[in-house]
């Protein structure tokens, strides 16, 4: 008589039991520090039954399997009813819709700390035998997860050109979830869809390093909302990796702006999606040349970054590929203010000559990206 348990089938079961032990009365951890620890039973005593399948099977921690053996503590009614119950608190609790994000986030981050832990330590240092004892933990989190995002698909950041959509990762990590459970046994694993890593960067888990989104105004508002709920600390801008500070819970955390899918999920959070009029990335290259060269300035309100104080002189950024007279006007700058056009595709050109007349007049000063530069230069530090 063989016991060989079908490969699909122990998928089945691992997922089924969440990473515990079925009887409700104990629901141990089955994958401890030591490893997977779970024990197959047969509901209906195999040697009478024959019975290998996923319904007369079920995951037991090793005390209630010997209970159920050795002293007959259970009935099979009562281990067929432990799979319904076990479902049904699935269901219950992992098919939950929350209202915020932020509420999902709190179920998920620990999953996903847990499962990133177990890789890195045991799959990528080549930790064969313990990644094979823990990798059973990651299907049952993974299980947990895909439920959690299936039930708040509405909570995620979409586009619908999906060049920059966190939906679709979602979409990605459920179809990477059900082909590792698929392919988790396989001698030869070949596997299409890997674990995204923008799900880890969205949840906050640990960032990516992507092109940084071109609106400044978003971040502007999103620093607005941030600073209404006091949750904003400070802006760091003018560096390779320019991030807003904010502390929520009493817990201060760093957001990459070119960890573009977790900053995008902040403004879809708050609502902060605006009309692109400066591009941030030729805004933080402009600051990073006068932190280079070593020049002092501040942000008079940082829900404005298109404006600062340098050299006792109010400077003010723009994009336009060639400012005119009227654009100049609607700008109404104060006598005295410097005024950048970011926009560096034109030349000279992206200044006309009658915004350059105007100027005069309204005693203000016009730059274009080589004047800046030679401006910032003979600045004394």
């Amino acid at each position: 008589m063989s016991r060989y348990i079908k490969e699909n089938i122990k998928r089945k079961l691992y997922a089924e039991s969440m990473g515990r032990c079925m009887n409700p009365n104990c629901k141990k951890e089955l994958f401890s520090t030591n490893g997977d620890i779970s024990e197959k039973a047969h509901i209906e005593v195999y040697f009478v039954s024959l019975d290998n399948s996923y319904e007369n099977l079920i995951l037991l921690c090793p005390n209630c399997h010997t209970e159920y053996d050795k002293n007959h503590a259970f009935t099979k009614e009562e281990m067929l009813n432990w799979k319904k119950i076990r479902k049904e608190e699935l269901e219950k609790f992992f098919s939950k819709k929350f209202k915020t994000f932020e509420e999902l986030e709190k179920e998920v981050v620990p999953l996903l700390l847990e499962n990133k832990s177990i890789f890195e330590n045991y799959y990528l240092k080549n930790h064969r035998k313990l990644w094979d004892k823990f990798e059973p933990k990651i299907l049952a989190n993974n299980k947990k997860l895909k439920m959690l995002f299936l039930a708040n698909l509405n909570l995620f950041q979409r586009d619908a050109s999906q060049y920059k959509s966190n939906l679709k990762y979602i979409q990605e990590f459920i179809a990477h979830v059900d082909e590792f459970e698929q392919t988790r046994f396989d001698t030869e694993k070949e596997r299409e869809m890997l674990f995204p890593e923008e799900i880890n960067s969205i949840f906050g888990v640990e960032p990516i390093v992507d092109s940084i989104i071109s609106s400044t105004e978003s971040l502007e508002l999103l620093i607005k909302k941030l600073k209404e709920q006091g949750k904003f600390e400070k802006i760091s801008l003018g560096t390779e990796l320019p991030f807003i500070q904010l502390k929520d819970n009493g817990k201060s955390t760093k957001v990459f702006l070119i960890d573009t899918p977790r900053l995008i999920q902040f403004y879809y959070n708050y609502k902060c999606y605006k009309r692109t009029s400066v591009r941030l990335g030729s805004l933080n290259f402009a600051l990073t040349y006068i932190n280079y060269k070593k020049i002092n300035y501040s942000f008079p309100n940082e829900t404005n970054l298109r404006e600062i104080l340098i050299n006792g002189k109010k400077m003010l950024f723009i994009y336009e590929y060639c400012l005119s007279q009227e654009q100049l006007m609607r700008l109404s700058p104060e006598k005295d203010s410097i005024i950048v056009n970011l926009h560096n595709w034109n030349g000279d050109g992206c200044i006309s000559n009658e915004a350059y007349e105007l100027a005069k007049h309204m005693q203000v000063k016009l730059l274009h990206m080589e004047d800046f530069y030679e401006y910032i230069n003979s600045i004394k530090q």
